[in-house]
């Protein structure tokens, strides 16, 4: 059985690949990439990353589903920024996932991609029901010519950096730590949404964003940045429900330091750089002035590197 052609393109043919969901792009990622690096300039070729649209879970099960980190189009510009020159999105199909994994390699690596070099993790697997491990990788490797470097894990706090526990760390108020395992900001983007313009009222305009792809943080005020028109803001950042005015509705509300254009249908992204406090309720409209005016200078301090 061959898989049907998964439209490899010709300039992603004939270099040193990595395989991997890639989500988040990580620092555990990062050191893949590089291993990638030096193992096509080792050979005189390019490198190519190859990730998944939609997640395998997703079609295997998808009631387990993983909310992702990233969309696929920050995925393929973080890695590219990383130092791949190609990035190739497979399409995961159930003929796909059913390859055994003799069946993976020979086909796609050799066939499709013709790798010279493949870079992995310690806990890679590929083909059916994840049968194929390092060991067998290897032996396929050497058989067919391809060379092989497995790198090891980048460990923090004595745990190996994983989307998984970013994920975790996202889901409990733990945005910072999340930051630092990335090692670059956390986006959220979403389209522009009329609101209640209830901040407006108040002084502090926001953007009320809708359709986010990607996992949201633990409700909370976050301190971001954000670029408009090739100029970059700080962001102070409501994610959740406004308990002083009765609000039990979940929003994503951005005040965008400095800024007072119209935003309205517009398509806004925000790069999430640490927590600044968790929701609560105030006991009248000047005490929650007060508060945000605080938030929005801890929004501006925390930005301040990344204007």
């Amino acid at each position: 059985m061959t898989v049907a052609d998964l439209s490899v393109p010709e300039s992603a043919r004939g270099g040193c690949i990595a395989i991997g969901n890639f989500d988040g792009v990580h620092k555990g990622h990062v050191g893949m990439l590089q291993a990638l690096h030096q193992l096509s300039a080792q050979t005189n070729s390019h490198s190519v990353a190859v990730t998944f649209d939609p997640h395998p879970i997703a079609v295997l099960r998808p009631e387990f589903t993983p909310p992702v980190l990233t969309t696929i189009e920050e995925r393929t510009s973080l890695l590219k920024n990383h130092g791949a020159d190609e990035v190739v999105v497979l399409p995961v199909t159930r003929a796909l996932l059913d390859m055994t994994a003799d069946h993976f390699f020979l086909d796609v690596v050799v066939g499709q991609f013709q790798a010279q070099g493949i870079v992995e993790g310690p806990n890679f697997h590929f083909g059916k029901d994840r049968q194929g491990e390092i060991g067998l990788l290897r032996r396929l490797c050497d058989a067919h010519g391809v060379q092989c470097r497995i790198v090891e894990p980048v460990i923090d706090d004595e745990h190996m950096i994983s989307s998984s526990r970013i994920r975790e760390l996202l889901c409990s108020s733990a945005l910072a730590q999340a930051v630092d395992l990335l090692g670059h900001p956390y986006r959220i983007s979403g389209g522009v949404r009329r609101g209640a313009g209830r901040g407006r009222t108040i002084g502090f305009p926001t953007a009320n964003l809708s359709d986010i792809e990607t996992l949201l943080p633990a409700h909370g005020v976050y301190a971001g940045v954000t670029q408009i028109k090739g100029r970059r803001f700080p962001v102070a950042v409501s994610v959740g429900p406004n308990p002083t005015f009765g609000e039990h509705r979940e929003k994503i509300e951005c005040h965008v330091d400095g800024y007072s254009g119209d935003l309205y249908d517009e398509r806004l992204s925000v790069d999430l750089i640490r927590e600044i406090r968790g929701l609560q309720s105030f006991s009248s409209v000047q005490e929650l002035v007060n508060q945000i005016e605080a938030d929005v200078e801890f929004a501006r301090r925390s930005a301040s590197d990344f204007l």
